[in-house]
């Protein structure tokens, strides 16, 4: 359960509270002064750390509810999930099907990709037909940003790689390529990096406009409808007391951008943490039913997955 290696010994201490879980039977466990404690699980990443910053730093009251949060990466999070680990987690859309019996989405939370996502990338000059001849470093295969390159080109080579060690193996040379996620698809111009495909755009072609589902947040079911609904309505109010409070946000979530300055880090945060991420309106539940239709199409997502019956907690 440990946080992020990137994380400072004073972040990871002060996330990384050892408590108590759930026991079999769903009921959580709760602190000295009676009230429920709720393990939220998000990436290490600005546009996650803004989205928590008021529910992290206790900025509104949560009667009844205590929130400590884990920070991991994105693909260790997803097999958390399908352990049923946490009670609440980030997870990606690709693996979403797998968790659904034990965990709902969110109807807030949402990453998408307004025309942009993630991209591969290489040192000038790499052309694509190379790039499809030698392993690409993924940051995992159950991220959507691998179901997106799985759609886009088909077949690849492929080796998982922490996503933050990604453009540093690009750089030098142990990797041709690699499928950059969170901050990566700003800094990558930093190093000169050629984008040989941005799959936010290419999702946005395919399907006449539609944002490209990235990551979203699941509760889980056995906690009870009534928790699991205030728990939205608390996620919900820490994303929009964010938005209309940025400047400490901003400042809180730039500890995770590994290093990107003030303009770097407000560009991604809006990228991924707008109107969207309140609710995901139409076209947005519309994008993830399409995405997860277009992984059982090529055999990546389970077919017995109805996309139809699809329910959003807070909708």
């Amino acid at each position: 359960m440990g946080i992020h290696t990137a994380l400072s010994t004073d972040v990871r201490r002060y996330f990384h509270t050892m408590v108590c879980g759930m026991n079999m039977s769903g009921e959580l466990a709760r602190d000295e002064e009676g009230n429920l404690i709720v393990r939220i699980g998000h990436s290490p990443d600005p546009d996650d750390a803004f989205m928590f910053h008021a529910l992290t730093t206790n900025a509104f009251p949560t009667p009844g509810y205590k929130f400590v949060h884990e920070l991991q990466d994105i693909e260790t999070l997803n097999h958390r999930a399908m352990n049923k680990d946490l009670e609440v987690s980030a997870v990606s859309i690709h693996a979403y099907p797998e968790i659904s019996n034990d965990y709902a989405l969110m109807n807030c939370g949402a990453s998408m990709g307004e025309g942009y996502g993630p991209m591969i990338v290489a040192k000038s000059g790499v052309s694509m037909e190379e790039v499809k001849k030698n392993p690409i470093a993924v940051p995992g295969l159950k991220t959507s940003a691998y179901l997106g390159i799985k759609l886009c080109w088909g077949d690849l080579q492929y080796e998982v790689v922490p996503f933050d060690e990604i453009i540093p193996k690009i750089l030098s040379d142990e990797y041709l390529s690699g499928l950059i996620i969170h901050e990566g698809q700003l800094t990558y111009v930093d190093h000169d990096l050629d984008v040989l495909v941005d799959l936010g755009k290419w999702w946005n072609n395919l399907t006449d406009g539609l944002p490209m589902p990235l990551g979203g947040n699941v509760v889980r079911r056995d906690l009870g409808e009534k928790v699991m609904e205030d728990i939205t309505k608390y996620t919900k109010k820490s994303i929009e007391f964010a938005i209309s409070n940025p400047s400490e946000a901003l400042e809180f979530a730039k500890k995770w951008g590994r290093g990107i300055d003030d303009e770097t880090n407000q560009k991604f945060v809006t990228m991924y943490v707008n109107e969207r991420t309140i609710d995901y309106k139409k076209e947005g539940r519309d994008s993830i039913r399409k995405f997860i239709s277009e992984g059982q199409r090529i055999g990546l997502i389970r077919n017995d997955f109805d996309t139809n019956s699809m329910k959003f907690i807070g909708e």
